[in-house]
């Protein structure tokens, strides 16, 4: 697998370019339409984080998601143990949003070689993330395709129960808190972005200019963390929706309904973000709209109900719900 962001850069002049998401490769509204257009032919599914199955007495859920670029920076540091975690958390966290409880996973690994070196890291990743899920791990699959696959791809599935009335309602009402919950970094969303800026003048494998991380590559490779131990209090505190905050950033939070979500308390950026955004001259809008910023999930519920479940986790108020559209943080309209 070849970093194509990461070798030689444009002209210094254009190094001062303000560097945009679809600049770096991604469209964000193009891959919504093709996502539509997909949606469109295969016809909608009940559920919206996760697809849900009615099973009689209970709901099945099942999420699939991948770790996308995050595995080129994983291969510059030839270190592929903390991936796994992300495969399994970017699965597991979307089931949580839906108020569903992971049980099982899956995992699917694409490879142009076979290579045991770097599939006994990915394995171990996964083991860590299926203990810190609290899920099983129930088989998977490695497919060697060279004449298609560049390196590696990895992917998963994961399966979750819930009650019915254990769901979510889905839907924030105007007057709701937000609560929002640290994240642990960049999580695997944005990384195309986050990979075009740092390599402009740095190689993942510099020394990190911020404190946590011996290179640029490791504060990247910061594993996602996983929210399933936030089911229980989110339930028990009267949660109307949830919103786990991954590609698209802070316009996630639009997904628990067409109001106005007011974040006036965010939990700070990690130096990562501050260190992507400088280097890539990328601007609040964008970084907002591609990136957690510092808060990877959020809840919407009654305000007594929220200063309670705030402090029975490690969560804080942030912000609230009122009439209207859109997202504003940090004096940012989304």
């Amino acid at each position: 697998m070849t970093d194509t962001d990461a070798g030689e850069g444009p002209a210094d002049e254009a190094d001062d370019d303000e560097l945009t998401y679809a600049d770096a490769g991604v469209d964000i509204d193009a891959s919504e339409a093709a996502t539509a257009a997909l949606v469109g032919a295969v016809g909608e599914s009940e559920g919206d984080y996760a697809g849900l199955l009615d099973i009689g007495d209970r709901y099945l859920a099942l999420a699939t998601d991948g770790v996308g670029t995050k595995l080129i920076v994983a291969e510059a540091l030839g270190d592929y143990s903390t991936v796994g975690i992300d495969c399994i958390a970017m699965n597991a966290n979307d089931l949580v949003a839906a108020g569903v409880r992971p049980v099982a996973f899956v995992d699917y690994l694409a490879v142009d070689e076979p290579d045991e070196r770097f599939a006994e890291q990915v394995g171990e990743g996964l083991s860590v993330g299926a203990e810190r899920a609290d899920i099983e791990l129930v088989g998977g699959e490695t497919a060697v395709m060279p004449e298609v696959i560049k390196g590696l791809d990895l992917a998963g599935t994961c399966a979750g129960l819930a009650d019915k009335d254990a769901l979510f309602p889905g839907e924030a009402e105007p007057g709701d808190a937000l609560v929002g919950f640290r994240s642990s970094g960049i999580h695997s969303n944005g990384l195309t972005l986050a990979r075009t800026a740092t390599t402009r003048d740095h190689e993942y494998t510099d020394d990190c200019p911020f404190e946590g991380y011996e290179t640029i590559g490791e504060a990247l490779l910061e594993p996602t963390r996983i929210y399933t131990n936030l089911l229980d209090p989110m339930r028990e505190h009267g949660v109307n929706a949830a919103a786990h905050v991954t590609g698209g950033g802070w316009t996630n939070l639009e997904r628990m309904g067409d109001f106005r979500y007011v974040v006036e308390d965010a939990f700070d950026p990690h130096p990562v973000f501050e260190f992507v955004q400088s280097e890539g001259n990328v601007s609040d809008e964008e970084m907002h709209r591609t990136f957690n910023m510092g808060t990877g999930f959020v809840a919407a519920l009654a305000p007594d109900d929220a200063e309670a479940l705030a402090a029975a986790t490690d969560g804080r108020v942030i912000g609230h719900v009122e009439d209207g559209s859109g997202v504003s943080i940090r004096g940012l309209d989304l």
